[in-house]
Parts: C-alpha cells; structure tokens; sequence
C-alpha cells in the first residue's frame, strides 16, 4: 500500500519508510540527525505496570536499533471508557520507569477512548549522521549476532490461555522489560555494519529484510539461537498466534532448510516478538570481542549465522 503513494523527496531524510527500516532518520545539521519511531499495542501481560514496562522498551528498541540515544516521546493510550482509572495509572507508570531508566524525557501524549486497552510511545532520538546504523549494510562474510532469546509471542499466547508456567513467565518478562540500551552501550567500537531490532516480523522475518536490504543471503544456526524457557514446548502445545502464521506464510517461501531442522525449531523462527533484541550485523574479525564485550555488560548474546554472497534461497536454516 505504501508504494502506491507519492514520494516525498527531501535530501535530509537519510532514512524513510520505503527502506523497510526500524525508524526514519531526519538530517537536520552536519553533525546531528533525529531518529522517530511509533509503536503501540494491546497488553501481552496480565499485570499493569509491567505492561506499561513492556510498551516503553519496545517503543524504545527501534532508536538503539538505528544507533541512536532515545530523547523524548510522546505517550499514545486507547482506554475504554468506564475502564478502572487505577489500571491506566498503572500503565503509565510503568511505561514512565523505563523512559526514566533510559533518560528518555515524556513531554506529553494522546488519549482516545477505545474498547481494547492499547498503549504505546511515539519516541524520538538522536544519532550522528554518519553513525546511522540501518537493517541494509550486511557485508559479506559478517558474523550475526542476536541479543535476546526468542519465544515472547508463544508465551503470550500461553499466558492468554492460560497455560503458561510462572517460569516461563518470568523469564519473557524479563527479557521484554530489558532496555536494549546495554547492548549497544558495549558495541560502539566495533564494526556493526548493519543493525535491527527482533519484533513484530519474527527472527526470519528481520533476517529477510536484512538480506534483501543488503543485497545478500544469510546462513542462520538454529542450534544457536537462544531460546526462551518455554517457548518450545508452548510451540509444541498449540500455543501459536496468529502473527507467527502470517509471518511464515510470508517468508518462509525465502528459506531453505539444511539438514534435521525440527518442526518446532522451525516454527518459533517465525515467532512475532515484543521488545526483542537486536541483531548485529558485524565483520568477522571483531565478532569475538563484540560477543565477549556483549556477555560481560550482562548481555545474553550469541553468534546465530553469517552473511553469505547473494543466492537461492535468500535465508538457509541449518
């Protein structure tokens, strides 16, 4: 649908929405671009505050993802009407302890009445023109490193079912409420060639973006890609959402599978993520010291694939 529209030509736009990227980047001086995003959705936890958590660092993700520092944002609620004002107090609250926690000033918002509770930012960041890091730069023979583990979308599924353990709970929570502000802290002085954030699209869902973007094939270890405690076994439960079938009648068209992949394996690659990590695209020969530099600062990294030249399929799962 967006490429139907008119095109805006403006030369400071470096980044806009026709590159499939995670924000747009504006220049508005020699040494200093802006980063905007928007994001906002239904609670995927029961509890309010953490939900309002989850939201902030969500929102926040897609400024680390373009190497930027987030500055302010705008809060986005859809609240019904005869709702209990404590849960929207809540929610607002715990979006404002990660916008704290990210030094990220809210300086107001909008509020419309709705029947489904839905709460986001509208966020706003800064970056160096030069130091724009965008989901196209994948280099040939970069090592892939992803940040978070992957599994958020089945365990909420399982949460609305109702057949989540609490320590598969837990362990989403923590990982949806963790800034990516620490992984980009330790990666400044390595060559990131490329950079994206995990959500909405899944982990091969982003993989192809990157690859298509960059103009290359993307070799991914499933064996090394971490995992939620739980994710597996809410997979093997039934426990899919609707997105993680969209997401692989779309791409999966683009993979092909080397060697005993197992069914499940090759579901959750497709899983849609809230607040996920980011993964890096990175020369070689600084992957070890990026992964290292990662793990010390309480990062749980991994090296998951590499950069391939271009070929048929785009992505191979191995």
């Amino acid at each position: 649908m967006l490429g139907k529209l008119a095109r805006q030509h403006d030369p400071n736009v470096l980044v806009g929405f026709d590159k499939a990227d995670d924000a747009g980047v504006y220049k508005i001086s020699a040494d200093l671009a802006l980063v905007q995003t928007v994001d906002f959705f239904t609670p995927v936890v029961d509890d309010p505050y953490t939900f309002g958590q989850i939201a902030a660092t969500n929102s926040l993700s897609d400024v680390y993802a373009m190497g930027g520092r987030p500055l302010s944002a705008l809060a986005m609620v859809c609240f019904p009407e005869k709702g209990d004002i404590e849960i929207l107090e809540q929610i607002l609250a715990g979006g404002l302890s990660k916008m704290m926690e990210a030094k990220c000033t809210i300086v107001g918002g909008h509020s419309v009445r709705d029947p489904e509770i839905k709460f986001g930012y509208a966020v706003t960041g800064t970056v160096h023109p030069d130091k724009v890091l965008t989901n196209s730069g994948a280099r040939v023979g970069d090592v892939l490193i992803l940040t978070k583990a992957v599994g958020t979308g089945v365990i909420s599924t399982a949460i609305k079912r109702g057949e989540a353990k609490q320590s598969w709970i837990d362990a989403a929570t923590k990982a949806m409420t963790t800034l990516n502000a620490n992984a980009m802290d330790a990666a400044p002085d390595f060559r990131i060639h490329s950079a994206t954030d995990i959500t909405g699209f899944g982990l091969i869902g982003h993989v192809r973006e990157m690859a298509l973007g960059s103009g290359v094939s993307i070799r991914i270890h499933s064996a090394n890609v971490p995992l939620l405690e739980g994710a597996l076994e809410c997979v093997l439960a039934g426990c899919v959402p609707g997105g993680l079938n969209a997401n692989r009648e779309f791409a999966e068209c683009r993979v092909g599978y080397e060697g005993a992949v197992p069914e499940e394996v090759r579901t959750v690659l497709f899983d849609p993520q809230t607040a996920g990590g980011l993964l890096l695209s990175v020369a070689a020969e600084d992957s070890e010291r990026l992964l290292g530099s990662l793990q010390a600062a309480g990062v749980p990294a991994a090296r998951i694939g590499e950069v391939l030249p271009q070929t048929k399929p785009l992505i191979l799962v191995g």
